[in-house]
């Protein structure tokens, strides 16, 4: 499918900092659901166990960190778990979004499925909490023929206030980040609710059951989200994208115009319902949207790196890699990028400046799959072989 039919599709845009919360909006309209459309799930959306303790992590906190929890306190006890290998050995992994107790017995998770384990952990420990997402610096990443924006959340963990009476340090709250956050950047954390955070995680388990095409999963959770938090707009937006794969046209526009009213620049449904218009030979109306995505951003997710990965795989490595490092203007980090900038650079002979960039995208990617895939071309280089012509790493 050409990167103009792309269907974008927002999987985590999360927040945080001192902030004030917005208040509570009214629930969707009814008619915004299409429920006849689409079979009862197999895997039915339940909101209660995204942060429910099991008892393994009881376990953990009652005996293997217990003397810890004594001669330090909770807050510290339980930030040196999560910070220190030898304890709990996080690693970072965004295959799929797992809940706290998946995220525990599997020791790692994308950044909203840490932040819902250490949650609930932290529930258990009484101590106080506050979920913080990063907004206004969203990367992209795709799957086949989806676009995703990818956000990051993060959590704060305070002390009780029966441990801050007679404390003389200053960490009385520490912010926990799975994934580092750009230099610069802190300033765009705002505070989010409980409800946002678990519209997120719907939404993101929507997005991973559309990847494998269980679009009647998909539904049932992208309803889960907008119903957990009728302000957030990547559900509505998502929502949009179920109902087009379903072939409900009327219903995905009203769901892309409802992403857009919530919020007006919101990327992928200003590009998606401009993209529906057109299909429908409305113009005139598409092109409304198109002219306000495009005072967002000029250049489209993308469209660089669709054409450099073109020009490498027909051996112009010189435009190829003008076209990356185009793309790589937007989003400097995204571990493809890095992987085809370089190929090209290796079909220039600059094997020091391709071997650079693939370490980069075997330590920018977000998949235990993805940094083996890298890991092997990085080896395949010590002594420099061909690495021409080598397929994408993208998650199908």
């Amino acid at each position: 499918m050409p990167a103009s039919r792309l269907l974008s599709l927002l999987l985590a845009t999360l927040l945080a900092a001192c902030a004030t919360l917005p208040p509570a909006a009214p629930p969707p309209s009814p008619s915004l659901f299409e429920d006849a459309a689409f079979a009862p799930p197999h895997n039915v959306p339940d909101a209660k166990a995204v942060f429910a303790l099991s008892p393994a992590m009881l376990r953990y906190l009652e005996r293997d960190i217990a003397a810890s929890i004594r001669q330090q306190g909770a807050q510290r006890a339980l930030v040196d778990a999560l910070h220190t290998k030898a304890q709990l050995r996080l690693e970072y992994d965004a295959e799929l979004t797992r809940n706290a107790a998946e995220a525990f017995d599997a020791r790692a998770g994308n950044c909203l499925s840490l932040v819902v384990m250490t949650a609930a952990l932290a529930a258990h420990l009484q101590l106080p909490i506050a979920f913080q997402a990063l907004t206004g610096h969203e990367s992209w990443s795709r799957s086949g023929d989806l676009s995703f924006v990818n956000g990051h959340v993060n959590i704060t963990v305070a002390k009780r206030l029966v441990d801050r009476v007679g404390a003389y340090d200053s960490d009385t709250q520490l912010r926990i980040d799975f994934g580092a956050i750009p230099a610069g950047r802190g300033q765009a954390l705002h505070v989010i609710s409980e409800a946002t955070i678990l519209a997120m995680f719907m939404n993101n388990r929507a997005a991973e059951h559309l990847v494998r095409g269980a679009i009647d999963d998909a539904y049932a959770h992208a309803r889960e989200a907008v119903m957990q938090d009728p302000t957030y707009a990547g559900a509505y937006n998502t929502l949009g994208v179920v109902y087009q794969r379903r072939g409900l046209a009327a219903a995905a526009e009203r769901a892309y115009r409802e992403a857009v009213a919530r919020d007006e620049r919101h990327k992928p449904a200003l590009q998606n319902v401009a993209q529906l218009l057109l299909q429908q030979e409305r113009a005139a109306e598409a092109l409304l949207f198109q002219q306000r995505l495009a005072a967002i951003e000029r250049d489209p997710p993308f469209a660089h790196f669709d054409r450099g990965v073109a020009a490498a795989k027909a051996g112009q490595y010189a435009a190829a890699r003008d076209h990356l490092l185009r793309e790589m203007r937007r989003d400097p980090d995204y571990h493809e990028f890095h992987f085809w900038l370089a190929v090209s650079l290796y079909g220039l002979g600059d094997v020091p400046q391709a071997r650079k960039h693939l370490d980069v995208a075997m330590k920018n990617s977000v998949t235990a799959r993805e940094r083996a895939i890298y890991a092997s071309k990085l080896r395949s280089i010590e002594p420099a072989v061909d690495v021409g012509g080598v397929e994408s790493t993208r998650r199908n």
